[in-house]
């Protein structure tokens, strides 16, 4: 548990919002502004299920790819379909997420990216 809370944290500029417990723990935003994160062990065997997915959308997909491995991620043999915009990466307990290049969107046009 400690693992994941430390490169999560560490991979989203955030902080323990209070000292963990042992299958649980929130995490924020170190500047105080956005969304939480929490984290939590999970009793659905990890062979078959994912315990958690996330995307992380990176204005610098290359720079991003490189600095989650240096924290600790791992490259994941993917068979990408053509013009995939995403590069799939696993956290150290071996989560699989994608690191997905981000559009450039300007005000006032329809349907911003997800």
């Amino acid at each position: 548990m400690l693992r994941a809370i430390e490169f999560w944290r560490a991979a989203l500029n955030y902080k323990r919002l209070r000292e963990p417990s042992e299958d649980w723990a929130i995490l924020v935003p170190v500047t105080g502004e956005g969304q939480q994160m929490a984290i939590t062990i999970v009793s659905s065997d990890p062979t078959t299920h994912q315990r958690r997915h996330l995307d992380l959308y990176a204005s610098d997909q290359q720079a991003e790819v490189e600095r989650l491995l240096s924290l600790g991620a791992q490259r994941v043999d993917w068979r990408y379909p053509e013009g995939a915009d995403y590069i799939v990466l696993a956290d150290p307990d071996g989560n699989r997420f994608c690191v997905v290049q981000k559009e450039i969107w300007s005000p006032g046009v329809s349907n911003p990216p997800m």
